[in-house]
């Protein structure tokens, strides 16, 4: 599914270089909608920014640009070199954290300019219709326009405001992000249970046990090593009181899941939907724990694995932590691109049909209708999802991915160096409460609020 979702892009993409292209290339893929179609290309869109922003904070660049010809590093008087009269570029600026911050600024604003302008589109008979499924070689020159423009932007006081507007914007998308995941953990099981009900073949219900039982003990492991290395010291009494409390609530959630009143409610709840938001509460507590001020909370990888005392540094740094940020995240965005919007409990009560595509198996759009439209339009009725709602997602994901690269660093007045910050640490473990509190209102609204129709 996910190979010929990719084709299918690849066929809007090939649109941007001419019709010969576009009908060669459409020729050949199979059919799918353009709605999904489009969000998968603004997905690819996001992810070539992403790549470019890792290449920025790649170790040992700022050397080897010291070695092209071209590049003088900051070194030189002007653009043109007296000595050699020849063109000097300073070459410095598109690496380190306030390149990533100025690529990333770029790409959110032009996240939420195309959130502005699709306020109000109902169908793809909206003029603005064009704008959003077409153009992609005008928006990739816009985009990359806007980028360099962001490079002129003077040093000043943009690294430590645009952090702030980085820290909000990730904040937001995690929340997001919570919903996304709830849905995805509902799904799954619900997905299994049914198989399972329709087949009483024991595979399905193993299946359902040897995940439920990998997600517990892999949280049960993570536990115990954040109990030995994240609370080395007497100080670090806020690391044990993050990982005692947020351990409580995971066993409260769990039992709540299949309390007899709860089940009665929702036949499909269970331990496996509770299991993937344990874990997942705990890598949120991890998240936050690496990220405090205090270094003697949290273990020097460095000197564990080698056997010194080389103190750890506070450059923006590709560790275990941000590498599984930007799994889940890339994760989540796949998911929101791909995903049709359930007509379950979860995703009502998650509003998650909000993100999502609908279902829109009774569009009218003919796939097969026309020589070469094999992305055909199933939006003339209706959006499929909040074309607005959809960019201000990608936005603020923009912003998640700005943050996570930097470790959620706060900006020195120097303009050179980063350091910890405790809003990073809280935004994070705001958001483990949060994602248990939304969990748990999954589960208890259809009990308690037995007035209203949840099926």
């Amino acid at each position: 599914m996910g190979a010929v979702l990719g084709v299918c892009s690849l066929a809007q993409m090939a649109c941007c270089c001419g019709s010969a292209a576009c009908s060669l290339c459409c020729a050949a893929c199979p059919s799918c909608k353009n709605s999904t179609s489009s969000r998968l290309m603004y997905a690819i869109m996001m992810l070539l920014g992403t790549i470019v922003a890792c290449i920025m904070l790649s170790p040992g660049l700022d050397s080897a640009l010291q070695k092209v010809p071209f590049c003088d590093n900051g070194e030189g008087t002007g653009l043109l070199d007296a000595a050699t009269n020849a063109v000097k570029v300073d070459c410095s600026g598109v690496v380190g954290y306030l390149a990533v911050y100025r690529l990333c600024f770029a790409m959110s604003l032009f996240f939420f300019f195309m959130a502005l302008i699709m306020i109000g589109v109902k169908s793809s008979k909206d003029p603005r219709a064009g704008i959003q499924n077409g153009f992609w070689a005008i928006k990739y020159l816009v985009l990359i326009g806007a980028i360099i423009g962001a490079f002129f932007i003077p040093h000043g006081q943009f690294g430590q405001v645009w952090m702030y507007f980085g820290m909000i914007g990730g904040f937001l998308f995690i929340l997001i992000q919570l919903v996304l995941i709830i849905d995805f953990a509902h799904s799954w099981a619900e997905s299994w249970v049914d198989r399972y009900e329709e087949t009483e073949s024991r595979g399905w219900y193993c299946a359902l046990l040897s995940f439920t039982f990998l997600h517990y003990a892999l949280a049960i492991t993570a536990i115990v090593l954040f109990y030995v290395f994240y609370t080395t010291y007497e100080s670090c009494s806020l690391h044990k009181f993050f990982i005692s409390f947020n351990l409580i609530l995971c066993v409260i959630i769990s039992i709540i899941s299949i309390l007899p009143k709860i089940q009665e409610a929702q036949p499909r709840s269970g331990l496996l939907q509770a299991s993937v938001i344990t874990l997942y509460t705990m890598y949120l507590t991890w998240s936050a724990m690496t990220n405090t001020p205090d270094k003697e909370c949290k273990p020097n990888w460095v000197s564990v694995i080698n056997g010194d005392d080389q103190k750890e540094g506070n450059e923006p740094k590709f560790d275990g932590e941000s590498i599984a940020s930007l799994i889940i995240w890339f994760c989540c965005v796949l998911y929101s691109s791909m995903r049709t919007a359930s007509n379950s409990q979860a995703s009502r009560l998650t509003m998650s049909d909000k993100v999502l595509l609908k279902d829109d198996s009774s569009a009218s759009g003919d796939p097969e209708s026309g020589e070469g439209h094999h992305v055909w339009d199933n939006e003339e009725e209706g959006v499929a999802y909040s074309w607005s709602f959809f960019h201000i997602m990608f936005g603020l994901a923009t912003l998640y991915v700005m943050m996570t690269l930097t470790n959620w660093f706060t900006p020195n007045s120097d303009l050179t160096t980063l350091s910890s910050n405790m809003a990073a640490v809280w935004v994070k473990i705001v958001s483990s409460w949060i994602c248990l509190l939304l969990y748990g209102w999954t589960l208890i609204a259809p009990a308690v609020l037995t007035n209203r129709d949840f099926s």
